[in-house]
């Protein structure tokens, strides 16, 4: 023979047991979800108990505003270097010479104007072996590093080779120098602050003064 040993309720008892149970989750709705889910602390008790403390609502705003950063125009192959109508200088087909620039290694710091550009150049004989580093103090800059051929009589429209067109924040390589002559970037800033460039150069080349 089965007891069933569990309480018959009567109506009374259930509606009070209801109301106990609605009574608690709105408790729990106002103490711990809304301030922690949502930022909305009505009782001020999100904050006491901590709660607030879990909102993560600034941060995300904040990430999709980090996000949205990175969403710069696709750069496309077409973009790099001179356009087609500027030819090739003869300079550019010079043989290496005999001895390259004796190795040294030099920082340099640029600031990039508000929503302005400027650019930094070194010397580098043919062949020429650099290494480089820049990073920015904060934000994301555009950048062109390109050469232009050394020539006695350059023209209006110069012959330039770019050998990277990047946003970016920070890069790192080493450039074997194709033709004598200037190498170096172009710093775009799109922001609304200023930036600062920290450049790193390694290698066979000479500043200018």
């Amino acid at each position: 023979m089965t007891t069933n040993n569990q309480p018959n309720l009567n109506k009374a008892q259930l509606l009070k047991s209801v109301i106990i149970a609605l009574i608690i989750s709105a408790l729990v709705l106002f103490i711990a979800v809304l301030p922690a889910e949502y930022g909305i602390d009505p009782l001020g008790t999100g904050k006491l108990f901590g709660f607030s403390k879990l909102y993560q609502g600034n941060k995300k705003a904040n990430d999709n505003e980090s996000s949205s950063d990175l969403n710069f125009k696709k750069i496309k192959m077409f973009k790099i270097g001179s356009p087609k109508n500027v030819p090739k200088p003869s300079e550019a087909d010079n043989p290496p010479p005999e001895f390259q620039y004796p190795k040294r290694m030099d920082t340099i710091k640029l600031v990039v104007p508000v929503e302005k550009g400027i650019e930094y150049k070194f010397k580098s004989l043919k062949y020429g072996s650099i290494k480089y580093e820049w990073t920015t103090d904060k934000g994301i800059v555009y950048i062109d590093f390109h050469g232009e051929v050394k020539q006695e009589n350059p023209p209006k429209n110069v012959f330039y080779e770019s050998y990277t067109l990047a946003y970016s924040n920070n890069m790192a390589g080493t450039l074997t120098a194709p033709f004598e002559g200037k190498h170096g970037w172009y710093f775009r800033n799109e922001t609304k602050k200023e930036i600062v460039v920290t450049i790193i150069l390694n290698g066979q080349y000479e500043l200018f003064k």
